[in-house]
């Protein structure tokens, strides 16, 4: 059986009560930065039409497939949708905005283009709205759609975010079954920075099949290998989401989320060799089991620390405390690789 197929499968037993199509999947509040300041945000996952690449089996980790709605929205429907998200933001003097899809924002199949088009120039004609972020697939980027929302955006400054995951095309496609390229990611890169875009490149920390010690030494080399492409990275720490080919091998205890210890060593390295480009990581369900978690006595103050220096940039904000289960965590690197992939504790 194939990986595609083997995601495809568990996709097609999960059953997905319909919803409203003129309510977002989620939004929320936050801090980011722009231009190396704290700057207020909102994030809104808008409920599309779906992820084409999810619906024909998509990728080992991702369970926001399941965001999408019953039905496509209408226009109408993606005008509520932001003006309903945009309510959290009324106190909020200037901030920035971060749009995210269970796909691709720039998928005309996923976001007709009239949608997406009257979503910009709601956040254009909003003179708190700073800057405009939006998530795509690279193979969805082309000359024609970035000079389209730019025009509607004027001056107000946009990003394009990739999931891009791993610089690895083996590990993109064995491990987390991405259906891109790492050069189709270059060419959608240099397209977005020839329009004067800047560039977020999301990097995943040990997707199926790798070892801790294997799936540290891919991201250090994937950020070595994306800095020259972006003006930001964040690392996201994988999760075991409900309905994913990474959930059903967790429940047969073939999977463990990455260590916290390892993101820290990763950023104190990786931001030592990359001084002056910003890294971010927001630890998604950190400390619980379906998360990125060291010990119960530690897991929520060393979280704490990459949320600090995701906004500071300053490596002394990353974790220092002393714990007994970072020389737990040593050992799982110096022997896992010789358990043949299973996860020596959970």
């Amino acid at each position: 059986m194939s990986l595609n197929k083997a995601v495809l499968d568990i996709r097609q037993r999960i059953k997905v009560r319909p919803s409203p199509t003129d309510e977002p999947a989620a939004s929320w509040t936050g801090t980011d930065l722009v231009d190396g300041v704290q700057t207020k945000t909102i994030t809104v996952i808008f409920k599309s039409a779906g992820c084409r690449w999810g619906k024909a089996g998509g990728c080992t980790m991702c369970g926001y497939v399941y965001d999408c709605a019953s039905e496509p929205p209408t226009l109408e429907d993606y005008k509520s949708q932001l003006a309903k998200a945009l309510r959290k933001a009324e106190k909020f003097s200037e901030f920035m905005v971060k749009i995210f899809t269970s796909g691709s924002f720039l998928d005309e199949q996923e976001v007709p283009p009239e949608a997406r088009d009257a979503i910009l120039k709601t956040l254009q004609e909003d003179s708190r709205v700073i800057k405009v972020l939006v998530e795509t697939r690279p193979n969805f980027v082309t000359e024609e759609n970035i000079q389209a929302c730019l025009s509607i955006l004027k001056n107000k400054p946009f990003e394009l975010a990739f999931g891009l995951e791993t610089s690895s095309d083996k590990i993109r496609k064995d491990s987390i079954n991405k259906g891109f390229t790492f050069q189709d990611f270059v060419r959608a890169a240099q397209t977005a920075k020839t329009y004067g875009v800047t560039v977020k490149s999301y990097l995943m920390l040990k997707p199926l099949f790798l070892s801790e010690k294997q799936a540290m030494e891919d991201i250090l080399r994937s950020i070595d290998d994306a800095a020259p492409y972006s003006d930001t990275i964040s690392i996201n720490l994988c999760n075991v989401q409900k309905g994913t080919l990474v959930e059903a091998l967790w429940e047969k205890g073939q999977y463990r989320p990455p260590w916290l210890w390892s993101i820290i060593e990763i950023l104190q390295k990786a931001k030592a060799a990359h001084p002056d480009l910003p890294m971010m990581s927001d630890p998604v369900g950190a400390g619980s089991k379906r998360g990125p978690h060291n010990c119960k006595e530690c897991s929520s103050d060393v979280a704490d620390s990459l949320r600090t220096f995701s906004l500071t940039q300053n490596p002394a904000d990353l974790s220092s405390r002393d714990c007994g289960c970072e020389e737990l965590w040593k050992k799982v690197l110096e022997i896992e690789d010789f358990t043949y992939g299973t996860p020596i504790l959970n």
